[in-house]
């Protein structure tokens, strides 16, 4: 096998368990986390889910794609190349456009609750939740299955268009969350100069600032993931033969979009203090388990 695709079977092959495990963990750890609100429960599941599809499925495909890849690189027309790619494909667009529309609920969500908390519960119901999730994941089934019926090129256009916006969505949320935990504090330390008996008003706040931040972080961490993908979307489309070194930069970019969900996880550790110590008490019971 070429060394570009055995660098890309080993590295999905390692991303895969990675993002298997991290992201089954993650979803018992926010389970069994009774601090969280539903709503914020019912996001950060539906992005775990996803995350987890690309560890059990999109990236162990991955790896067959490129080795049929290396092995029909000639013959790409061969039935048995058309139909691992499109085995590859349809999980692959299903769990990265599920990923993207989620990322943007949670941040939309995370921003009604900082910037509207005072009218949250009208605005913001679990029914409301979980019929946008659902309507998510059925979004995302339709876009997989857009290669079906349209050529590949402009599947590139289409695919590369929707990222874009989604970043774009996302990125503003995340400013406005920003700007809004910014006044927030501001807002708080000015009470605590006037010395205002508020104490339960702002530890609420500052729990919702928590959360808020931690949108954003996901929100970053999908930005530096997705862009180099598609930029490599575009650069495809709009090249009439692509070079060998162009259609092996994909593979690269595709393995950067799947790190994305070995990388959520991490920041749910990381700025959520309660899901953090569940995972850390699982662990630990886990160990005496075996000791």
């Amino acid at each position: 096998m070429d060394s570009p695709y055995l660098l890309v079977c080993l590295l999905n092959a390692f991303l895969s368990y990675t993002a298997t495990m991290l992201n089954i963990v993650t979803i018992h750890a926010i389970r069994k986390t009774s601090t969280l609100s539903k709503n914020l429960k019912t996001l950060l599941l539906s992005l775990a889910v996803s995350d987890l599809g690309v560890g059990l499925l999109a990236q162990p495909m991955t790896v067959i794609h490129t080795i049929s890849t290396n092995l029909n690189e000639n013959n790409e027309t061969s039935k048995t190349y058309v139909a691992i790619y499109i085995a590859w494909l349809l999980p692959t667009n299903l769990f990265a456009f599920a990923t993207l529309f989620l990322v943007i609920v949670l941040c939309a969500e995370r921003f009604i609750a900082i910037h509207y908390y005072l009218r949250y519960q009208e605005l913001v119901t679990h029914k409301r939740v979980v019929a946008v999730v659902v309507s998510t994941w059925v979004l995302s089934g339709l876009f997989s299955l857009t290669r079906l019926w349209i050529p590949k090129s402009i599947m590139f256009v289409v695919f590369g268009i929707t990222d874009l916006a989604c970043i774009i969505a996302a990125t503003f949320f995340s400013i406005r969350i920003y700007l809004s935990v910014q006044l927030h504090v501001n807002e708080i330390q000015v009470l605590q100069l006037q010395h205002a008996p508020q104490k339960a008003q702002m530890v609420n706040v500052r729990r919702m600032q928590k959360f808020a931040m931690m949108s954003v972080y996901v929100c970053l961490v999908l930005m530096v993931c997705y862009l180099p993908d598609i930029c490599s979307l575009f650069v495809i489309a709009f090249t009439s033969r692509p070079s060998t070194g162009i259609k092996h930069s994909q593979f690269y970019t595709v393995t950067l979009v799947f790190l994305n969900s070995s990388l959520n996880p991490v920041v749910y550790c990381w700025k959520m203090k309660h899901i953090r110590h569940t995972i850390i008490g699982l662990i630990r019971n886990a160990f005496m388990k075996q000791n």
